[in-house]
């Protein structure tokens, strides 16, 4: 329940129905990250970024090692997702799965993504065989080991939720979400990701080694994870697309946080370290993703805290550092200081 619904019912007030859908949502998001967090252990702050993306119909990037729990974490995301597509067009569901990886080398085509005409002898016609791509939840794996040719094929998909073959437009369903990876430190046999494509996903997320006490604990409970994994879905695809639209309508953006996303971005363009800023893109971008973290914790007004949490995942890998520059998070911070200290003397508006 978010904190005006709270307030009023402590008062006797009874919440209007934008609250009441609110509510809802916030409740839906906090289950979906709760069955998550059962399966995944020592990465509720990669949970929440993930959950948060999915909500503001992004895409996520991870940058990470061998073994850091890519895999259990797109798939506990997918298997808490109900598989019955929904909508008018019932014929997806017998396409469309909650998960699906697809592991990407050099030799691979986009029609292994995308899916390929077959022909049919018995019909005497090519019929279009659904790729792995028709999923909710994608698993994009080393994504910059395929070359660019797959690379764009994932373009389109990624930005306009269809894919193209042989001329035949494929609509992807709408809750269409992926998770993406490369290695940060093995750059042998690569392909890197033009910036086309970088701005596609809305957060870079780069994972480290989960504490001691969070190891240990994934070494206890393994066996148990595994046998109860495939329980039942947490939410539906249609509760996730209503929370979406909930949380649009239902979380406040006050004009002062616009004024210092903007504010940060000039001085960021500005700054004689940074050879290109952001994009305006970037900024409209992060607006449903702030509303979907303030939704997470229970707020129905995008504050301070939400802009601190994302700013460096949404501008990270969409600027590009001058020749001799090198420390991002230095960069970002000392720009960051000055707007967030104007916003944080002003009164944000609840809504």
């Amino acid at each position: 329940m978010n904190w005006d619904t709270a307030m009023q019912a402590q008062k006797g007030e009874t919440p209007n129905a934008q609250d009441m859908e609110l509510a809802d949502a916030i409740g839906v998001l906090q289950r979906l990250r709760d069955v998550v967090r059962g399966q995944v252990i020592g990465r509720d702050d990669v949970i929440e970024l993930v959950i948060i993306a999915l909500i503001a119909d992004g895409h996520v990037l991870l940058e990470d090692f061998p073994g850091s729990g890519k895999t259990t974490l797109a798939k506990a995301l997918g298997d808490a997702i109900d598989k019955t597509c929904g909508g008018d067009d019932r014929e997806s569901e017998h396409f469309i799965a909650p998960f699906r990886r697809i592991q990407f080398t050099p030799d691979l085509l986009p029609s292994d993504v995308t899916g390929v005409p077959v022909f049919d002898s018995a019909s005497n016609a090519f019929h279009f065989r659904h790729g792995p791509i028709f999923a909710h939840v994608v698993l994009a794996d080393e994504i910059n080991r395929t070359s660019p040719k797959v690379q764009a094929a994932m373009l389109e998909a990624m930005g306009e939720k269809q894919v193209t073959v042989d001329n035949v437009t494929y609509p992807l369903d709408e809750l269409f979400f992926v998770i993406a990876t490369q290695n940060p430190l093995d750059l042998v046999g690569t392909y890197p990701l033009p910036v086309p494509q970088l701005d596609r996903f809305l957060f870079k997320i780069s994972m480290e080694h989960i504490d001691r006490l969070s190891e240990l604990e994934v070494l206890e409970t393994w066996q148990s994870r595994r046998d109860g994994a495939g329980s039942d879905p947490a939410v539906t695809r249609d509760e996730l697309l209503a929370s979406r639209a909930a949380i649009d309508r239902g979380v406040a953006i006050a004009e002062v946080v616009k004024t210092t996303l903007v504010d940060i971005s000039r001085k960021l363009r500005a700054d004689e370290r940074v050879l290109q800023g952001n994009s305006t893109r970037s900024l409209v971008l992060m607006l449903p993703a702030l509303q979907a973290a303030a939704a997470l914790r229970g707020r129905n007004f995008v504050s301070a805290e939400d802009i601190e949490l994302l700013l460096p995942r949404v501008l990270g890998h969409r600027i590009e550092l001058a020749p001799g520059a090198a420390d991002m998070n230095r960069i970002l911070h000392d720009n960051m200081r000055e707007p967030m200290e104007r916003l944080a003397g002003s009164t944000l508006d609840r809504g």
